[in-house]
């Protein structure tokens, strides 16, 4: 959990607003993160975006240019580093600038989504695993269209906190030269390396295999190092691949095993957030006794038992069937008891076919735990009640291409305008693909699971339509030296892929609140911005006011306390909070007499996301309001250190 004091600022920064360009010319200007930039993006002249970030948290905004009549030829970007308090730098590894690369679609995952190119794949201009220079520059912008850069910065865990100034200097043939100024704020608060919320996003490796080296049969000693890099990635993102282990032999020399994955099990592998560990293990050997009772044992002798699992089946009776769900639960309590069990399926079958004793882990569609179904209309978290006081019992979730329609002609009619499922697809909104931890939250799980990350990773530069999808169960894009440039193979991010952190990121401001002593506070932040599941807008700016909310509500509950007085302690089963009725909600209002440039009525206006600043919008909502906020708060408050209780492992 965040460890916060209030950090006190002198004055606030005014907020530039970004007005439409009309002339001609080329033009560069500052963008959020929640902003898709497509060709046909018009330009606009903000020449400023606003962050704001706690330590060891990443941030992250867009530099969008616009070829104007004549286009630009060999652009090329630069930001050398975030200069802050005293000498301190943001630099180096923590800062990483990505060329965007686009995906053409044919089809539309949703109907009324535009077809054409979508930005996805993020190349970098040196990649944050490898550190090699690759092939992000120099790149051209055709005439009457636009292009984006993704800029993501990392805030060091002993970052002080304080202002950060940092330009990002744009050229291009001929002489162009545009500059975009980035001011961050970093607040006194650390978020953890490892995820609170537990994650499983699956990996078939013979994909990647296939994917970097063409072939079907990689060794495990060809493919093991290629698959430790895309854990890192996953990790830097938040997140846990569960079943990324190569198959064959199995069971694995232990010994290797151990060398290999153990750094990432036990948070000593590299990795720009340290000490991340991987929250789930999937047992991935064959199904029968000795094999289940090795692994358990060799897991429960290394300390990872609590982390180990096994799926049942999958969606039976789709998948698998109910009678091969029984089969294989009773072969796991004989031959390993210790080893929890996970099953795709609802309360309904649960109960239905007598499972509720066979499956540790029940993981519904988001669709089945609060949807529009006549089987699950409405919130059904209570239906998993009886489920969840059986010790051991825990809840997660996942998403499919039920929010998008499997087939074609089946799309779901909740996809309105404004409105629908989350969703990882590539031309669906960056607020879709935010949303999935915050529906988690409001449902009291503590898992996710996502059932594929390189389902075309062959393809995935072209094409990535699949279950009637663009880019369903391809989350990543093989980073060979022939499609970026450098020497080394490494996994390249998607845009998503920075969506979804920050929607883990996002939980656990989301859980701190509710942690430090106001549960209701969080769920009615967390369900005014998302009413039912079937409903995430796409107001990508109403998620950076949200956030601002939970961050000022919990520095309010923490300011006052002391170290190691007051604090409260988890619960008893894990972390779950029992769900209060919603509770009123919204930032504190400034006390009479304090002095600052922002209103609580700006504020208000700005959280309902009604305002349009420097930086596109969301980036300068996010960065000028919480900078607002805690200058608001900060100022009128004591001052204290806190001490939170850190998430039990």
């Amino acid at each position: 959990m965040p460890s916060i004091r209030p950090f006190r600022a002198a004055a606030l920064l005014s907020l530039t607003v970004a007005l439409p360009v009309y002339a001609a010319g080329p033009a560069v200007w500052g963008e959020g993160m929640m902003v898709k930039v497509r060709p046909g993006t018009a330009a606009r002249s903000a020449t400023e975006v606003r962050l704001t970030a706690a330590r060891n948290e990443f941030v992250s905004f867009q530099v969008a240019l616009h070829g104007g009549d004549a286009g630009l030829k060999g652009v090329r970007a630069k930001l050398p580093a975030l200069e802050g308090p005293g000498s301190t730098a943001l630099t180096g590894p923590d800062v990483t600038l990505y060329r965007q690369a686009l995906v053409t679609t044919k089809q539309a995952s949703v109907a009324g989504e535009p077809v054409g190119a979508w930005p996805d794949g993020l190349v970098p201009d040196t990649d944050e695993i490898a550190g090699e220079t690759r092939r992000a520059f120099p790149f051209d912008v055709p005439a009457k269209e636009a292009r984006a850069l993704w800029v993501d910065v990392h805030v060091p865990e002993d970052a002080p906190p304080g202002d950060y100034t940092g330009t990002v200097t744009v050229e291009a043939d001929g002489g162009f030269q545009r500059q975009v100024t980035a001011r961050l704020t970093v607040v006194d608060a650390v978020l953890p390396s490892t995820s609170s919320l537990s994650s499983a996003f699956l990996l078939w490796p013979p994909h990647v295999c296939r994917a970097h080296t063409g072939r079907e049969d990689c060794t495990p000693e060809k493919l093991q190092p290629l698959l430790t890099r895309y854990q890192r990635m996953a990790l830097e993102h938040r997140f846990t691949l569960s079943s990324l282990f190569p198959r064959k032999p199995w069971p694995p020399e232990w010994s290797r095993f151990d060398a290999t994955w153990g750094p990432y099990l036990e948070g000593t592998a590299p990795n720009r957030l340290q000490g991340a560990r991987m929250t789930s293990l999937e047992y991935v050997g064959p199904l029968d006794a000795a094999n289940l009772k090795d692994f358990t044992a060799h897991m429960k002798q290394k300390g990872w038992l609590d982390r180990a699992y096994v799926q049942l089946g999958d969606e039976p009776p789709y998948g698998t069937s109910f009678e091969q769900v029984h089969a294989t639960g009773e072969l796991v309590r004989k031959a390993a008891p210790g080893l929890r069990t996970m099953l795709t399926t609802n309360s309904r079958e649960l109960k239905a076919h007598g499972l509720e004793d066979a499956v540790d882990t029940a993981v519904p569609l988001v669709n089945h735990l609060d949807g529009t179904d006549a089987n699950f209309r409405g919130d059904q978290r209570g239906t998993y009640t009886h489920f969840l006081e059986r010790p051991g019992a825990a809840l997660w979730m996942y998403q499919s291409c039920m929010s998008h329609g499997c087939a074609y002609g089946t799309n779901a009619p909740e996809n309105k305008p404004g409105a629908g499922w989350p969703s990882y697809m590539l031309d669906r909104s960056a607020a879709k693909a935010r949303a999935m931890e915050w529906v988690t939250f409001l449902q009291g799980a503590t898992g996710e699971l996502y059932y594929q990350t390189v389902g075309m990773l062959s393809t995935a530069w072209k094409d990535q339509y699949r279950f009637n999808g663009n880019g369903d169960g391809t989350l990543f894009y093989p980073g060979t030296p022939e499609a970026i440039g450098g020497r080394t193979d490494v996994p390249v991010a998607s845009l998503r892929l920075k969506l979804i952190r920050q929607g883990m990121q996002d939980y656990e401001w989301l859980k701190a609140v509710a942690d430090a002593g106001d549960p209701g506070f969080a769920r009615k932040v967390a369900r005014d911005l998302i009413p039912a599941a079937s409903r995430v807008t796409d107001d990508g700016a109403a998620f950076d006011a949200a956030r601002l909310k939970l961050i000022q509500r919990y520095e309010e509950l923490t300011a006052t306390r002391t170290p190691d007085a007051g604090t409260k302690q988890p619960p008893a089963d894990g972390g779950k909070e029992p769900m209060p009725e919603e509770a009123a909600g919204g930032p504190s209002k400034g006390t009479p007499g304090s002095t600052s440039d922002v209103t609580p009525d700006a504020l208000d206006d700005a959280q309902a996301g009604g305002c349009t600043t420097g930086g596109g919008g969301t980036a300068a909502v996010a960065g000028g309001l919480v900078f607002a906020a805690w200058a608001l708060g900060g100022m009128r408050r004591r001052h204290a250190r806190v001490t939170v209780p850190a998430r039990r492992r």
